[in-house]
């Protein structure tokens, strides 16, 4: 009889290729958002609080800012922003019809002035 006085590695090395083909295949999937996601929903929680001194930003379906309830651009809302002391609670109300990319634009203001307390309330469009 023959005696072992090395480990046989090929088995080995072809378990862990066929283990990285599949982890490849995978993160390519998930880097190009081929699989689909079924997001849950949240319920809407209405705050019971009478506080009235927070600074409310809104986006509709156009892409639209308003700040207070007024139609404003980018540029100012960054203006008014920078006004406004940080500790102020922020609404933020995002039409689900709107761009990403408008609300990306108004959290990183936000995140510019170091406002840190942001509600986040988002609507269904209306046709």
């Amino acid at each position: 009889m023959r005696r072992f006085d090395q480990i046989n590695m090929i088995p080995f090395i072809d378990v862990m290729l066929v283990l990285m083909a599949i982890v490849l295949t995978t993160a390519s999937f998930v880097e190009k958002g081929l699989i689909e996601v079924d997001l849950p929903v949240a319920e809407q929680i209405k705050n019971k609080s009478t506080q009235q001194d927070y600074i409310e930003i809104s986006i509709n379906i156009h892409n639209e800012v308003f700040y207070q309830g007024e139609l404003t651009s980018l540029e100012d809302l960054d203006g008014y922003l920078g006004q406004q002391q940080n500790h102020r609670p922020v609404q933020l109300r995002v039409d689900k019809g709107a761009v990403f990319d408008a609300f990306i634009s108004v959290i990183s203001k936000l995140k510019h002035h170091k406002f840190e307390n942001i509600a986040i309330e988002t609507l269904t469009s209306r046709l």
